[in-house]
């Protein structure tokens, strides 16, 4: 497979994840600023901050303020990674590979975008918020739906379901990072309705309330949300789900071409470090610390995989 097709299937199941990963962080700090009576503010601006887009926010705006931060994330001008420009280079990609992708990706993936930019045509208020990230999320999940459903498990589909568990993996640990701290309760707080809820929604912003709820019967704790978000494997967009399966796609391209490269050495070390801690080693190293050196291990394997595969040749 020449290098810019490689390129253009990783990108476009990047950006397809991270529209996806925007409007579910962007709910869940909707939500979470209903339960904070008086501090709304602060939590918009944790969202602003999980993005990583802080310094982009706050050379356009002053405050806070929901209008703002969610017009910023879903269609902001000044924002190259909102949800309407994510979809409208994963749109831009798609047509680069269109023949590598089968009619009904490429048609899922153009009517995502179509809808989008429909929905997105003018400022979304908070009333609409919930219906207009709703259909954001399902015409996500459609194209990842005709992806399963209609393409041939080969180098195309590695190279997609990369970009795909990269971003995600960022995402979860950029997420977990950044709530834990916003969100542990002060002493009035804790085990009251308000910090029950703030809890539960770092679990709806990845999917994972109602499964997290399944396997330990509604107790709701920290280090238990953690866990479930780091070192679970049944659970999709946990860390080690996502490793996982970043080695996997590599091995079948190592296997499928015939050679390895420094990309896979990573995604070993990676995956070797998700089995060799427990949630106890990882908070008694420090949590902040093994998230931010799994959001360095994303980016650097993103690079590398970039530069084994010759992307931009």
């Amino acid at each position: 497979m020449l290098g810019k097709t490689a390129g253009g299937l990783f990108w476009m199941f990047r950006y397809l994840e991270r529209a996806e990963n925007t409007a579910r962080l962007l709910e869940a700090g909707w939500r979470i600023a209903l339960t904070r009576t008086g501090e709304a503010e602060n939590e918009w601006q944790s969202v602003i901050t999980t993005a990583g887009l802080a310094q982009q926010f706050n050379a356009a705006h002053d405050e806070y303020d929901a209008p703002e931060v969610i017009d910023f994330l879903l269609r902001g001008k000044t924002n190259p990674t909102s949800v309407l420009a994510s979809l409208a280079a994963a749109r831009s990609n798609a047509r680069l590979v269109r023949t590598a992708l089968s009619s009904e990706v490429w048609e899922a993936t153009n009517e995502c975008w179509m809808e989008a930019k429909a929905l997105l045509a003018r400022p979304v208020s908070e009333r609409t918020l919930y219906d207009t990230l709703a259909r954001i999320k399902f015409r996500s999940a459609v194209v990842r739906g005709a992806l399963h459903g209609t393409m041939l498990r080969n180098d195309i589909f590695s190279f997609a379901r990369l970009g795909t568990f990269i971003e995600r993996g960022d995402n979860t640990a950029r997420i977990l990072d950044v709530k834990y701290y916003v969100l542990l309760p002060a002493t009035a707080l804790v085990g009251t309705r308000i910090d029950n809820a703030q809890w539960e929604n770092i679990l709806r912003s990845v999917s994972a309330e109602q499964s997290y709820h399944w396997l330990n019967g509604g107790q709701t704790s920290p280090m238990g949300i953690a866990e479930f978000l780091i070192l679970d494997r049944r659970m999709p967009r946990s860390l080690a789900f996502c490793c996982q399966k970043i080695g996997e796609n590599l091995g079948q391209l190592a296997q499928e071409y015939g050679t390895r490269h420094p990309s896979h050495d990573l995604a070993d070390r990676m995956c070797a470090r998700m089995n060799e801690n427990t949630i106890q080693s990882i908070f008694e190293a420090g949590l902040h610390e093994f998230l931010t050196d799994s959001i360095l291990d994303m980016g650097q394997i993103a690079s590398l995989i970039e530069t084994d595969y010759r992307f931009y040749r």
